[in-house]
């Protein structure tokens, strides 16, 4: 499934020129920790073409770097094909990039993939060392680990950052 892609200055003239609205598809935590003006939160784990059915305008689509945001565009789209979305190429990182004002809670907050990266990474490190040190037995937690982000790698799909936008602090 194709989702169109449009980079911020495109997207910011739209926005600009009211042809557009932009949904934000991070979870609560990091919209709340800083947003683009106007925003509308709506995260991708419940994210739903009956949120935005009856919008006639471009519907952009934004999260941290453009990942989610796509996973939200082919959503939209395989539920509802008649509804003009895009994903804004880089998220909200690019947006900033290009000198656009962003609203800033003064929160520090550490986004959902560095999250997991860093779980993962202290899960295989003491996996590991465990291994090394304790029972070779552990090893298989290290396997564990690199067989999900293998899966996660192949499919877009990861089970860890399901379950870690799911904690009190993500929401």
């Amino acid at each position: 499934m194709n989702v169109r892609q449009v980079e911020v200055k495109t997207a910011q003239k739209w926005l600009e020129n009211d042809e557009a609205i932009l949904i934000d598809v991070r979870e609560p935590a990091e919209h709340a920790s800083q947003k683009i003006k106007g925003s509308a939160l709506h995260p991708l784990g419940s994210i739903s073409s009956n949120d935005i059915s009856q919008v006639k305008k471009k519907i952009l689509i934004h999260c941290q770097k453009g990942t989610r945001g796509n996973n939200a565009c082919q959503k939209l789209i395989a539920e509802n094909q008649a509804l003009d979305v895009y994903n804004i190429e880089g998220g909200i990182e690019a947006w900033q990039q290009a000198g656009f004002p962003v609203e800033s809670s003064g929160k520090k907050f550490l986004p959902l993939d560095r999250q997991v990266q860093l779980t993962i990474g202290v899960s295989v490190l003491t996996f590991a060392l465990l291994g090394f040190f304790v029972n070779p037995a552990f090893a298989f937690g290290a396997a564990f680990f690199g067989a999900g982000l293998t899966i996660a790698g192949l499919t877009g799909w990861c089970g860890l950052a399901k379950l870690m936008a799911k904690m009190p602090w993500n929401q």
